[in-house]
């Protein structure tokens, strides 16, 4: 489980190439999207280049969950589930996580 978590980890980190991160980071901080225990991040805000922005990272996790998903013989709702659970723990206070189907500021 301990390799699960690190690969979910490593993955996320992976996912988020520089140029992409500064986007992230700034929509996260701006309040726009926000982390969800599916894995997946998702629009506090909506606007169409924070749609775009989901779109894109979601993608590149779901690809990369995959893979992690294949390498360790398990299923894609339990790598998505552990990466969600592992997502919102990291989430810096002042950021938006899902709970309960309402957006909570950490």
């Amino acid at each position: 489980m301990k390799q699960i978590v690190s690969l979910v980890f490593l993955s996320l980190m992976l996912v988020c190439n520089p140029a992409m991160a500064l986007d992230l980071q700034g929509a996260k901080a701006q309040g726009l999207v926000g982390e969800t225990a599916t894995g997946y991040l998702a629009p506090v805000k909506t606007g169409a280049d924070t749609q775009q922005l989901v779109k894109t990272i979601n993608a590149k996790r779901k690809a990369h969950y995959q893979q992690i998903s294949k390498r360790n013989n398990t299923s894609l709702a339990a790598v998505e589930k552990l990466a969600g659970e592992k997502a919102m723990k990291k989430t810096p206070g002042g950021q938006y996580i899902l709970v309960g189907g309402a957006w909570q500021k950490k």
